[in-house]
C-alpha cells in the first residue's frame, strides 16, 4: 500500500455515487479469524471433503464430524470483534457512499460493527445462527455450543420434533443461496463503484461479481495481499491489508478541522 493508491482510491469513493464493497477473509483475519485455505488453516488440519452437505444430511457420523470440527472453530468466531476495516465501511454507509457489503464471510462482524443487516449480503450465510431442517425453528448458535461443550454429539430439535439442526452456512457441496446470488448480482450491476477487499477471488459463483459490476461499467478495485484472478480487470490494484487500506481511505475523507 502507497500513499499514492490510497489518495486515488480515496478520490475514487469521494466522486462515487454508489459503492458496493466486496469482503473476503482478509478482512476477518485482522480480527483474529484464521483464513481456512491458508498455510496453517484449519484444512491443513482436517480434510475438507469431509465436511460436505451431503457427508452433514447423508449419516449421523456425518454430522457427528461436522460438529466436532464445529465446536473447535465456533469459539473462535464468538471471541472475534470488529476491526478498524469493518467500522470505516460503518463510516462510509453513514456518509451516504455505501450501498451494500456482499460478503463470503459468516462472522457476522459486518454487522456487529453497525451495518444494518439489509445491508450486508451473505453469500455464504451466517454461523451465528442455525435452524431445524424439518419444523424450520431457528436456533442461536451460541446454544448450540452450550449443548456441543456439555456433551450432546450431534444436536438434535427440541421434541417433539427431533429434527437434524444446522448451521446457517453453506457447506462444500450445497446449493449456494438463490435470492442472495441474485440481488448481489443485482447490486453490482447497479453500482459505479465496486471494491473487492481481502478475498483472493477463487471461490466461485461468489468470484463473478466484480466481473458483473465491471461488465456494467462500474469501476472496479482490487485490495488484497496478494494476486488474484481478476487483477488484469482491475482499474486500481492495492496491495494492503484490508483494514489499513478502508481506514486510510475513510481517513482521507473525513473533514479536518481548521486551525485557528
Amino acid at each position: 500500500m502507497t500513499p499514492s493508491e490510497v489518495d486515488r482510491l480515496a478520490g475514487l469513493v469521494s466522486r462515487a455515487d454508489r459503492i458496493v464493497v466486496f469482503t473476503g477473509a482478509g478482512v476477518s483475519t485482522e480480527s483474529g479469524i484464521p483464513d481456512f485455505r491458508s498455510p496453517g488453516g484449519v484444512w491443513d488440519r482436517f480434510d475438507p471433503s469431509e465436511f460436505t452437505f451431503q457427508n452433514f444430511m447423508g449419516s449421523e457420523a456425518g454430522r457427528r464430524r461436522y460438529w466436532e470440527l464445529g465446536r473447535t472453530t465456533f469459539p473462535v468466531i464468538r471471541r472475534a470483534e470488529p476491526n478498524p476495516g469493518h467500522h470505516a465501511l460503518v463510516t462510509l454507509w453513514r456518509l451516504g457512499k455505501l450501498d451494500c457489503v456482499i460478503t463470503q464471510n459468516i462472522d457476522n462482524l459486518h454487522q456487529r460493527a453497525g451495518l444494518p443487516a439489509d445491508r450486508v449480503i451473505e453469500l455464504h450465510g451466517n454461523a451465528t445462527r442455525a435452524r431445524c431442517l424439518a419444523c424450520e425453528t431457528a436456533y442461536e448458535r451460541e446454544r448450540i455450543q452450550e449443548w456441543l461443550d456439555a456433551g450432546v454429539e450431534v444436536p438434535m430439535c427440541d421434541p417433539p420434533c427431533g429434527g437434524i439442526i444446522k448451521p446457517r452456512t453453506i457447506m462444500f457441496g450445497e446449493a449456494m443461496p438463490r435470492v442472495e446470488l441474485e440481488e448481489s448480482e443485482r447490486r453490482a450491476r447497479a453500482c459505479d463503484l465496486f471494491v473487492v477487499v481481502g478475498s483472493s477471488l477463487v471461490v466461485y459463483p461468489a468470484a463473478y461479481m466484480p466481473l458483473h459490476a465491471k461488465d456494467a461499467g462500474a469501476t472496479l478495485v482490487i485490495v488484497n495481499l496478494t494476486e488474484t484472478p481478476h487483477d488484469n480487470q482491475a482499474d486500481l490494484l492495492v496491495r494492503g491489508s484490508a483494514a489499513g487500506v478502508l481506514a486510510s481511505v475513510v481517513d482521507r475523507l473525513q473533514p479536518r478541522p481548521v486551525a485557528r
